[in-house]
């Protein structure tokens, strides 16, 4: 088994070091003569919605930008907050959420409504805990235009404060860039190779109009992938990319949160419980097997271990993490197989702003 184990550490290693040298970086940030919408559903977000104005109104380098905010219903200060800071401004459009239909979830309900309402070349969501530099949407555009690619996310640098945030924030990253080729991904256009995040999508409207928008992914708690996958599998390209330096995304604050948002969505993560076992099953043999063998004298699990933590270090310089917490990786591994099964036994339990998930 530490065989095994020292194998499939040994091609995390090599692949996140080939991920970390091709993966595409939105750099150009050129003026462009075009129409983008950003689309921001909200919902219960005061403690965010002042700061993710002010970056939205330092946003340059696009001739036609316009934001459009959804107030989802929420029951907190969101909307007054929302009205106040957008005042006079007519960059900005704010409407109310309609009832939610049976059998959307809110986010890509919100996301249709507003997407019906807009004309524009080209469309992109941000979530309400995102910050973003200046010319974040103008680099990711020109991404979009100079590698024509259909839809492009930014992975954005996540912030983690606490140490539960700690553990398990960096394997958003490393998870993806330790086990998908990208640049293969990219160019065959397979949906199993899929990697994309909601917090920073960018796609053409055209493209998004084809799939028939968010309809496609109505019902699904991991939305931002299954739009991925079915516009991978409708032929269009598109891909991740590292905008750590474009953006952060501070998701969480405590275990109490952590332990919510991946109860909602890490069941469906991997597929089925048969996915779900299989990952864990990876995450044991590669992040805490090796602990085992070192403890029995094996030569096979210090490589093991050691490999793994270099490609974690990796995937920390790549997004701007703490390169101090990837020796802890098999504690991270403990809390994601932890979260994984928690996840599963809460499904349909799991409250996520002020609504069961």
């Amino acid at each position: 088994m530490l065989n095994v184990s020292l194998f499939l550490t040994l091609t995390i290693f090599l692949l996140t070091f080939i991920n970390a040298q091709t993966i595409r970086i939105p750099r150009n940030a050129r003026d462009l003569s075009a129409s983008v919408a950003v689309l921001l559903p909200v919902r219960n977000e005061a403690a965010n919605i002042v700061e993710l104005i002010a970056c939205l109104k330092a946003q340059t380098g696009i001739s036609e930008l316009k934001f459009y905010f959804l107030d989802d219903n929420s029951e907190d200060e969101t909307l007054a907050l929302l009205m106040r800071e957008v005042a006079g401004d007519k960059r900005f459009s704010i409407s109310s959420g309609q009832e939610l239909p049976e059998g959307w979830l809110g986010k890509p309900w919100a996301l249709e409504q507003l997407r019906s309402k807009v004309k524009s070349d080209y469309i992109v969501n941000i979530d309400a805990d995102v910050r973003l530099v200046p010319r974040a949407i103008c680099a990711t555009i020109n991404l979009l235009i100079d590698k024509s690619l259909d839809f492009v996310s930014p992975y954005p640098k996540q912030i983690a404060k606490s140490f539960a945030e700690r553990m398990v924030q960096p394997l958003l990253h490393w998870s993806w860039l330790s086990t998908v080729p990208l640049r293969i991904a990219e160019k065959s256009g397979n949906a199993a190779f899929a990697v994309a995040n909601g917090q920073f999508f960018a796609v053409r409207a055209s493209a998004l109009a084809a799939i028939s928008g968010y309809t496609v992914s109505k019902e699904s708690v991991l939305d931002d992938m299954e739009l991925a996958r079915t516009l991978l599998r409708n032929g269009f390209k598109g891909c991740v990319a590292d905008g750590s330096h474009l953006a952060t995304c501070h998701m969480y604050n405590s275990w109490t949160e952590v332990k919510a948002g991946y109860g909602k969505s890490l069941w469906a993560a991997f597929g089925s419980k048969i996915g779900s076992l299989i990952a864990i099953s990876f995450l044991f043999i590669t992040g805490i097997l090796p602990l085992f063998g070192i403890a029995a004298g094996f030569i096979a699990g210090f490589y093991a271990l050691e490999f793994v933590i270099v490609s974690r270090i990796i995937a920390a310089r790549l997004s701007g993490g703490r390169i101090l917490d990837s020796f802890l990786h098999p504690i991270s591994s403990v809390f994601l197989i932890y979260l994984i099964i928690y996840s599963w036994s809460a499904r349909g339990k799991v409250q996520w702003k002020g609504r069961t998930l």
